[in-house]
């Protein structure tokens, strides 16, 4: 890659930029077609359904804010549920893109070079989504540490957490869509042997 991650806000786009270079692929593999191609079932499928994991732990969080906020969970019963979730998905997304940055993506623009953009397009995305990781993290321990307040400052603290994590998930549904549209082509043209597996 070049080494300067390209920055571009993941709340103000709607997929990735108008390249032809990084439709290429996707034009020869539209999304609609993945799951009937040969090469689907190794690492792209399990790259699909890890990301698939994020987006439903995603909808767990905002499910599970919206019982507490609605009154079908109490404070404590919250608390005890929600902290092992939150911390569960903010370890596995920041290893998932540790794994991504310094192992697959050096490879994936080795493999096709016209990609290049893209993986700084979306190695830019994780400093976003590390930063929106931190903020998030930030916003729930505060919540968590209301819990021993009023209700005021409870529902205060659970309004800012829930604004949080519905920025985060949507930066992280942009996000995890404009991956997949560079990296399941990619994998479904080369093979797994290409990258290693």
């Amino acid at each position: 890659m070049t080494g300067a991650p390209e920055h571009l806000p993941l709340l103000d786009r709607t997929g990735l930029p108008d390249d032809e270079n990084l439709r290429i692929l996707l034009a020869r593999y539209p999304r609609a077609q993945w799951w009937e191609h040969e090469n689907i079932h190794g690492l792209s499928g399990h790259w699909l359904e890890i990301h698939n994991s994020f987006r439903e732990a995603g909808k767990i969080l905002a499910g599970g804010i919206a019982d507490y906020r609605e009154g079908r969970k109490s404070a404590p019963d919250f608390a005890r549920w929600f902290t092992p979730r939150l911390n569960r998905l903010l370890g596995h997304l920041d290893t998932h893109h540790r794994i991504e940055d310094d192992i697959y993506f050096p490879k994936f623009v080795e493999a096709e070079k016209r990609l290049t953009r893209g993986f700084d397009i979306l190695e830019g995305d994780h400093h976003q989504i590390h930063a929106a990781l931190e903020s998030n993290a930030e916003a729930a321990n505060a919540f968590l540490r209301a819990l021993q307040e009023n209700e005021d400052k409870q529902r205060f603290a659970a309004d800012n957490y829930a604004m949080e994590n519905e920025k985060l998930v949507a930066m992280l549904t942009r996000h995890l869509d404009d991956e997949e549209d560079l990296i399941v082509p990619l994998i479904l043209d080369r093979g797994d042997r290409t990258f290693g597996h």
